[in-house]
């Protein structure tokens, strides 16, 4: 049986009636067949056809989603045989490898990891006291400063008072340590930038310990954080690094003027 390549339920009965029909009719034409029952013959002919070839097409189409079931059944199991062999490949070249190799797969143990302790850091008396409303240099929490610090604690007159006058005018007693800027500080843009990042940490942990809103310490990680991701901070040029921290000094002298402005920072 030939196989049909378009679908019979498409085609339409041809007009046997028609001129075109008129030699095909002739030759139906007998003494008990006129022209009009030769038309009617032709029709009945093609509807007759046309059923058998419908009835060929559904089978045809069956039987394509079969072979077409049939052909991606076989190609799954093609595979799957593929991915077994593969996978049992691998495992023997792993295999294989683990005894070459025996030390790249000894087990590590997982050791218990050092646990966070308190703050310890001590930072300037001068220091803390400033931050509270006034701009401190960040010197303070680098290695140097905090140091310094260390060392200012254990001296015989930080226990001592001092009078200072306040921002009303009026006259407050002040421990000597908290009255006394530490020596040999370094602005902050001449900070340098290892030092500066070792002291970002301690100086957020700081405000943090200190009270600070926390809104304003994000803000301050943020902005410290987007100048270490610029590409001026691994820059080789001393320049563009020390840009970076003098834009940084600036903007943190400004936004503790702004503080007390109505407006607010």
């Amino acid at each position: 049986m030939a196989h049909l390549i378009a679908d019979p339920t498409l085609e339409a009965c041809p007009d046997f009636t028609s001129a075109p029909f008129h030699t095909t009719r002739t030759t139906l034409l007998c003494p008990t067949v006129n022209d009009a029952q030769a038309a009617t013959m032709l029709q009945a002919m093609w509807t007759a056809t046309n059923i058998a070839l419908q009835t060929q097409w559904h089978q045809q189409l069956a039987d394509d989603t079969l072979a077409t079931v049939e052909q991606n059944h076989l190609l799954a199991e093609e595979d799957a045989q593929h991915l077994a062999a593969q996978k049992s490949h691998e495992a023997a070249v792993a295999k294989e490898d683990k005894k070459k190799n025996h030390i790249h797969y000894l087990p590590i143990p997982d050791r218990p990891r050092p646990k966070q302790t308190a703050q310890t850091v001590l930072v300037s008396d001068f220091a803390l006291c400033k931050l509270e409303t006034q701009y401190v240099e960040l010197f303070y929490w680098t290695n140097k400063g905090l140091a310094n610090a260390k060392q200012n604690s254990r001296t015989a007159d930080d226990d001592s008072m001092v009078p200072m006058r306040t921002s009303d005018s009026f006259t407050t007693w002040t421990p000597a340590s908290a009255a006394r800027p530490a020596s040999g500080i370094i602005a902050d843009h001449l900070l340098d930038p290892l030092d500066f990042s070792h002291a970002i940490p301690c100086f957020i942990n700081t405000l943090e310990h200190c009270g600070w809103d926390p809104s304003r310490i994000s803000m301050l990680a943020d902005f410290f954080g987007a100048l270490m991701l610029h590409k001026y901070w691994s820059s080789e040029d001393l320049i563009e690094r020390h840009t970076l921290l003098t834009y940084q000094e600036e903007q943190r002298h400004a936004w503790h003027q702004a503080i007390p402005q109505p407006a607010g920072a």
